[in-house]
């Protein structure tokens, strides 16, 4: 039996932030598939047993339940002594920048890609609005990331891995994403790292 459990499901980004802070520090860890979009997290009962705000990821550990990609990067940074804070100060950075993605760079952009590709919602007055607050943000981590090659300290920390849970997800939003010339090569640097694979890759994927 592994160590961890995580409930997860490819096509989200949010999962794949914990997966791939998994995978990267290598863990023995399985995930549990999720259907969500057959309302698996909509269920009474998987509210009940496996997170009540009915959300993914949820991971498990050593009889903990852990929910919120956030805390779960940070239990896990600290868990295993990797990709976390040198320092209070360095802590409090990598935290501004988790909030700042929780609330804008993946807030819009995941909800933009739910509506416009997975939903195939066609353009509407919404998604002309999530793309214009997703593509803001993306506008700030590119001008930050232009004098860095990662986002605190450095090194890769949980707040890149934060940030990186929807960019590397494939379908076409209607962002011109290759302008984001900092972000992309970004990208390549968090893709050369050794363990790291494709959110399609590492968790069981939702036949749509």
């Amino acid at each position: 039996m592994s160590e961890f459990k995580l409930h997860c499901f490819a096509e989200s980004g949010n999962a794949y932030k914990a997966a791939l802070m998994l995978e990267l520090t290598e863990q023995d860890w399985d995930p549990v598939f999720v259907d969500f979009f057959k309302g698996q997290t909509r269920e009474k009962e998987w509210r009940e047993q496996v997170n009540e705000q009915g959300e993914v990821p949820v991971l498990e550990h050593a009889g903990q339940t852990l929910t919120q990609s956030a805390l779960i990067l940070e239990y896990l940074a600290e868990h295993t002594g990797q990709f976390g804070a040198r320092d209070a100060a360095e802590k409090r950075e990598i935290w501004r920048w988790m909030l700042f993605d929780n609330h804008k760079f993946t807030a819009y952009y995941a909800a933009l890609r739910f509506i416009y590709c997975l939903k195939e919602s066609g353009e509407t007055d919404v998604t002309r609005f999530l793309r214009e607050r997703a593509t803001a943000a993306y506008r700030i981590v590119d001008a930050h990331l232009a004098n860095t090659p990662f986002m605190v300290g450095g090194r890769l920390t949980i707040a890149d891995l934060s940030l990186a849970g929807y960019v590397f997800m494939p379908e076409d939003t209607g962002i011109a994403l290759e302008e984001f010339v900092h972000i992309e090569a970004w990208k390549g640097r968090i893709k050369a790292l050794k363990g790291w694979q494709h959110p399609y890759d590492l968790m069981p994927r939702v036949a749509l």
